[in-house]
C-alpha cells in the first residue's frame, strides 16, 4: 500500500498534477536570463511521443505526438501541438502558454509565428532532436542557430523546493515497484510477469514505468552479469538471482533504486562477495558527495571495486531528474566518458549505483537507489531497505 506524506497529497490528489504558476515563471524567468546572455531573442523547442523534457518543463504539456515550443523574450510563449484531437488537452493542461493547432507541420507553424514576430533575421536557439529535413528548414528560414541544450540541461541540475516534492514521490513509487517483487514472487514467473507485478504496484497511483529491467541469473552456472532492458520468458528457479533497476516516472519525475534479490537459497559466496564490495563502494561514494565534491573524487573512492578484483558494466554514479543529466561516471576499470569539470551543489540529484560484476561477465549485482545532495552531505530519497535479500515463494 503507497502512502504519500501529507504534504505531498496537493500534488497527488489532482486530476492532473501540474506545477504552480510561480514555479513556472521562475523557470521561464532562469532561461530567458541565459538567452539574453547568448543574444538570442527566440527560441524552438520540439518534443515527441514524451521524448524531450524542455516542453513538459516549461509548459506543463507532456508532447504526445509532436509539438514545438516558441520561446520568446518576456512574451507569453506559444505552443504548437499535433495531432488535432490532442489539442483540447493541451490547452486544459499547459500552463501560461498560447497554445495551438501545429496543422500540417508544427515546426512549419512555429516557423510561420517566428517570420511574423521578426525573429528569422536573428539568431534562433534550438532545443531537442530535429530530424534532418526539420534542421534544413530551420536553415533556409533562420539568420542563424544556437543549441540551448546544455543550457537547459545546467538548468535541471538543481531541483526546486516544488521539485523535491516531485523527486519525493517518483521514489515513494519506485519503491513500491520493487517492493512488489518479494511480496507476488513465485517459481516460474516469467519477466513478463516480473514486469506486470511491478507496474500494476505504481500504475494506479499514476505513474507510468521509466525503467523496469531484470536478470534472471542461476548462482550456481550464471551466465549474464546485468539486467537486460527487454523483457523475456526466461523463469523464477529455486537457486536463482535476480537483479533489477526499477524507475517509477510520475508525469516526469523518477526514482531510481537497483536491488539484487535470492530465491529459495542464500546467496552463494560469489554473489555475496560481489554484493558486499558493491555496498562497499555505495557507502564510500555517499560519505565522498557534498557540495563541492568533484567527480574524480567520487571514482577513487570507489576502488573498492578493483581492489576486489571486479569491475562494472554501467555508470557508477549519474544525475537524475528530469532526464539523464551530469556527471555520468565509471570507476577506475571503466571509464569510457571524459571526467566532467564540475563540482557538486546542494539541490543535485544523483544516483549511485556501483553495480559489480565479474570480470568474464557472468555475474553481477544491483545495488544502488538516487540520494539527494544536501547542505552538508547526501540524503537517500528511497525508504526500501538496502542489502541482498532473500525470498522464499510460496
Amino acid at each position: 500500500m503507497v502512502k504519500f506524506l501529507q504534504d505531498l497529497q496537493h500534488i497527488t490528489t489532482q486530476d492532473y498534477p501540474r506545477f504552480s504558476d510561480t514555479e513556472l515563471l521562475r523557470r521561464r524567468s532562469i532561461f530567458e536570463q541565459k538567452m539574453a546572455e547568448r543574444e538570442v531573442s527566440f527560441v524552438l523547442i520540439r518534443g515527441f511521443l514524451r521524448i524531450g523534457p524542455a516542453i513538459p518543463y516549461f509548459t506543463g504539456w507532456h508532447t504526445t505526438h509532436d509539438a514545438v515550443l516558441l520561446m520568446m523574450l518576456d512574451e507569453k510563449p506559444v505552443l504548437f501541438v499535433n495531432h488535432f484531437n490532442h489539442l483540447p488537452m493541451a490547452q486544459m493542461i499547459a500552463r501560461l502558454t498560447d497554445v495551438r493547432w501545429g496543422g500540417v507541420s508544427a515546426l512549419g507553424s512555429a516557423l510561420d509565428e517566428l517570420r511574423k514576430r521578426g525573429g528569422a533575421s536573428n539568431k534562433v536557439g534550438i532545443i531537442g532532436n530535429f530530424t534532418v529535413n526539420q534542421h534544413n528548414q530551420l536553415n533556409a528560414n533562420t539568420s542563424s542557430l544556437i543549441d540551448m541544450g546544455e543550457d537547459f540541461t545546467q538548468m535541471r541540475l538543481i531541483k526546486s523546493k516544488e521539485e523535491h516534492n516531485w523527486m519525493k514521490i517518483g521514489a515513494i513509487l519506485s519503491d513500491a515497484g520493487i517492493g512488489a517483487i518479494p511480496e507476488g514472487l513465485q517459481i516460474g514467473m516469467s519477466e513478463y510477469q516480473l514486469g506486470d507485478l511491478v507496474e500494476r504496484s505504481f500504475v494506479k497511483h499514476g505513474a507510468i514505468s521509466q525503467t523496469h529491467y531484470f536478470m534472471i541469473n542461476d548462482m550456481n552456472n550464471p551466465d549474464h552479469c546485468v539486467p537486460r532492458q527487454f523483457l523475456s520468458n526466461r523463469k523464477v528457479k529455486k537457486g536463482a538471482v535476480i537483479a533489477t533497476e526499477l524507475s517509477a516516472q510520475y508525469w516526469g519525475y523518477a526514482g531510481q533504486i537497483l536491488r539484487t534479490i535470492t530465491v529459495g537459497a542464500d546467496a552463494t559466496p560469489l554473489f555475496k562477495d560481489l554484493h558486499d564490495v558493491a555496498m562497499e563502494a555505495f557507502d564510500n561514494i555517499c560519505a565522498m558527495l557534498k557540495p563541492g565534491t568533484r567527480p574524480e573524487e567520487i571514482i577513487e573512492a570507489a576502488t573498492v571495486i578493483e581492489d576486489g578484483g571486479f569491475t562494472i558494466w554501467d555508470d557508477l554514479v549519474h544525475g537524475f531528474g528530469g532526464g539523464y543529466l551530469p556527471p555520468i561516471l565509471g570507476s577506475q576499470s571503466r571509464n569510457i566518458f571524459p571526467v566532467p569539470d564540475m563540482e557538486l551543489k546542494e539541490g543535485m540529484y544523483l544516483v549511485v549505483q556501483p553495480n559489480v560484476v565479474t570480470k568474464d561477465k557472468k555475474a553481477g549485482v544491483q545495488t544502488g537507489e538516487m540520494v539527494r545532495i544536501t547542505a552538508k552531505g547526501c540524503t537517500s530519497v528511497h525508504k526500501y531497505p538496502r542489502g541482498i535479500k532473500r525470498v522464499d515463494p510460496n
